[in-house]
């Protein structure tokens, strides 16, 4: 049956749409840029890169931005529950009425071929330029990459760089090297570089800098003081809230340090309940984070992992801490094998078993391995809650 995207209603529209490819094609969306800008004024842009810690640097600059009184727009990827979530405008989730302007608008510029083939991430990318036009700050978070990434088809004002690690290396690199220089040539004026694990990135940093002939700055830069916060947040989100407080300085916006203190981030060491906590990480270099926020603990681990994903370097790193593990069953072809994950395990001398929707009062408990897996244990939450109703 032939699909006319030309007419279809957004969220029947997406689900058409390609959400993983093995294959970049970045003309597409830079086509449909090209006759989207021509339509729109694009705010100040601010473009985050790196493998761990844009969403969260991301939306604490956004939370800060709209407290002083700007308008500004936050692109995050992906979404824990809801496809909104993806768009946050001043202190809100997008709403269905605008996503639905946004949509009928690019339908009706853009030409049937180029809303075939634009993928789910590029389609939610345009949607946000187009929600940006007129506001003071379009806060970019990068999908997969940075050079040939959606959000990188604009001319950035700013490049925010957290914390790189390896990840996706099939279309990133092989070693930090590539992913760096990868990731860093989304840089078009000026690059704040963030914390690092891999001294390395500086170095690349400097190689990005001679090469696009742009400002290079790192945290070292700036007289940052996150001290009177560390009893707010874990030690990964002060690197996070470093990197923003850098940003505010060279935006030449005074800091308040107690703002942030009320900000609290949905699916980033989350304490969801008093015995549970919520963690989208699914890499090492979160693990890492976690490990040290739980050390000297045991917990139960409410885990699940995509192939993809390096899941035996991450249960490798949280096994210290972990009391028994549980397998939370993930309907997704992505998801790596139920036996393949329990051989790790065992391997590991984990204790293991599948999550049966229990949760037992006096125990502790971490939800963490992807935005995928907290989806589906909220969806289980909530009508456990709605049971005992």
């Amino acid at each position: 049956m032939k699909i006319n995207f030309k007419e279809i209603p957004l969220k029947e529209f997406l689900e058409y749409k390609t959400m993983y490819y093995d294959k970049i094609d970045f003309t597409i969306v830079q086509n449909s840029f090209e006759l989207l800008k021509q339509e729109i004024k694009i705010p100040f842009i601010i473009h985050i890169v790196g493998t761990n810690g844009k969403g969260t640097t991301g939306r604490f600059l956004a939370k800060y931005l709209s407290s002083i009184g700007k308008d500004v727009l936050h692109y995050s990827s992906p979404h824990i529950t809801k496809f909104n979530e993806r768009i946050w405008i001043n202190d809100f989730d997008v709403s269905d009425s605008l996503l639905d302007e946004a949509h009928k608008f690019l339908q009706k510029i853009l030409d049937t071929p180029l809303l075939e083939k634009l993928t789910y991430f590029e389609y939610t990318t345009l949607l946000s330029f187009y929600l940006s036009s007129n506001r003071d700050y379009l806060i970019l978070e990068a999908g997969l990459g940075g050079e040939f990434d959606a959000t990188n088809v604009a001319t950035n004002d700013l490049s925010l760089i957290t914390t790189i690690d390896l990840d996706h290396q099939s279309f990133l690199g092989n070693s930090i090297k590539e992913i760096s220089l990868t990731k860093m040539r989304a840089c078009d004026k000026v690059m704040i570089v963030g914390s690092q694990i891999h001294e390395e990135v500086y170095l690349h940093a400097k190689i990005i800098e001679e090469e696009r002939n742009i400002k290079l700055l790192s945290l070292d830069d700036f007289k940052i003081d996150v001290s009177s916060l560390k009893n707010f947040f874990p030690k990964y989100l002060l690197k996070n809230i470093s990197l923003v407080i850098a940003t505010l300085k060279y935006l030449n916006i005074d800091v308040d340090i107690k703002k942030f203190e009320n900000m609290k981030l949905n699916g980033r060491c989350e304490k969801y309940k008093n015995n549970i906590t919520l963690d989208v990480g699914h890499n090492p270099l979160a693990a890492r984070s976690i490990l040290e926020e739980f050390k000297n603990k045991k917990i139960n681990l409410i885990y699940n992992s995509y192939a993809d994903k390096d899941y035996e370097k991450v249960l490798q790193i949280l096994k210290p801490i972990i009391k028994k593990l549980y397998i939370l069953p993930l309907d997704d072809k992505r998801v790596v094998k139920k036996s393949d994950l329990m051989i790790v395990c065992a391997n590991l001398n984990i204790i293991t078993d599948v999550f049966k929707n229990e949760i037992i009062q006096d125990e502790e408990y971490l939800v963490f391995g992807s935005f995928l897996v907290i989806e589906k244990f909220l969806k289980i939450e909530k009508s456990l809650d709605e049971d005992i109703k």
